[in-house]
């Protein structure tokens, strides 16, 4: 399973996708947009979203903190 999360420092519910991912032992690359322009124009294309968080679960697109489909997507009983 690889999973990127596109995050910013100042964003809170950035926080709250990568602490959730912690707890629940899923491995995932943070990729902060706000420093890197390459993968903030990667995420853009990936989901048309400018906001944060952007999750890649294995290609599978997720906008914002949506646990539900983060526990489905990534199997998380």
């Amino acid at each position: 399973m690889s999973v990127k999360v596109y995050s910013t420092h100042s964003c809170p519910w950035c926080t709250r996708v990568k602490e959730f991912l912690k707890e629940n032992s899923i491995e995932f690359l943070d990729i902060n947009v706000a420093s890197d322009i390459n993968s903030a124009k990667e995420m853009v294309e990936k989901s048309g979203q400018m906001g944060v968080p952007v999750i890649d679960a294995n290609g599978e697109i997720i906008i914002g903190f949506n646990e539900p489909r983060l526990r489905e997507v990534l199997d998380i009983k």
